[in-house]
């Protein structure tokens, strides 16, 4: 009962991390943020593991899946520190696109309640960018802060996944220890060693006349 308990948990909890994925990487996407949607792609693709590992009894997807969800809060505390320019990180840097192109994260120009103004192009000057734009006002909350929300979001979720997983791989590793024990997986069960062969129980019989 206890394990069936705690996979439906699990099951449970792939599930939203895969919703909370697939929404991170929408915006990821929008953003040319090219690390994280690197990063959210594996994501997908382990939880997804996961979540069959849980529904299959597959013990070892699952432990994969354990180290991966402590891989997933690390990356999401690197995310946390860059957007809060910790340790040396700046969240203007292009190091979340690999700097390829310039573009910072999508809740930067449309937040909540934010307003875009653009300035068109001076007669005579071109530039790559068809426009650029003098600022971003009216926001009711810092992208930075949007971001660090995403990802505490992500870290709660994935701890609460860390620890349905190790308990689920106990609870499976001792159901089939105690199958095993009892001659769940013996080709030869105990019972059988007191047998002797058929032919050994035949007498020869005489006829007489």
């Amino acid at each position: 009962m206890g394990c069936c308990s705690g996979r439906c948990t699990l099951i449970f909890i792939c599930t939203l991390q895969l919703v909370l994925a697939l929404e991170r990487q929408v915006f990821d996407f929008l953003g040319y943020q090219w690390a994280p949607i690197l990063a959210n792609f594996f994501h997908i693709i382990i939880v997804i593991l996961g979540l069959f590992g849980t529904i299959q009894y597959r013990p070892r997807y699952i432990i994969v899946y354990t180290v991966w969800a402590a891989l997933w809060v690390a990356w999401n505390v690197f995310i946390i520190c860059f957007y809060l320019d910790v340790g040396g990180l700046s969240k203007d840097s292009d190091l979340l696109t690999f700097n390829i192109s310039a573009h910072h994260s999508w809740w930067s120009e449309h937040g909540p309640g934010c307003v875009r103004r653009e300035m068109p192009q001076a007669p005579g000057v071109r530039t790559t960018e068809s426009h650029s734009y003098i600022t971003v006002m009216g926001c009711l909350m810092d992208y930075q802060y949007i971001e660090v929300v995403h990802s505490s979001a992500q870290i709660l979720v994935a701890l609460l996944g860390f620890v349905y997983a190790c308990y689920v791989v106990s609870a499976i590793t001792e159901e089939e220890d105690s199958f095993d024990f009892i001659g769940g997986f013996d080709p030869f069960p105990l019972y059988h060693v007191n047998e002797k062969p058929s032919h050994l129980l035949l007498k020869p019989m005489y006829l007489s006349t």
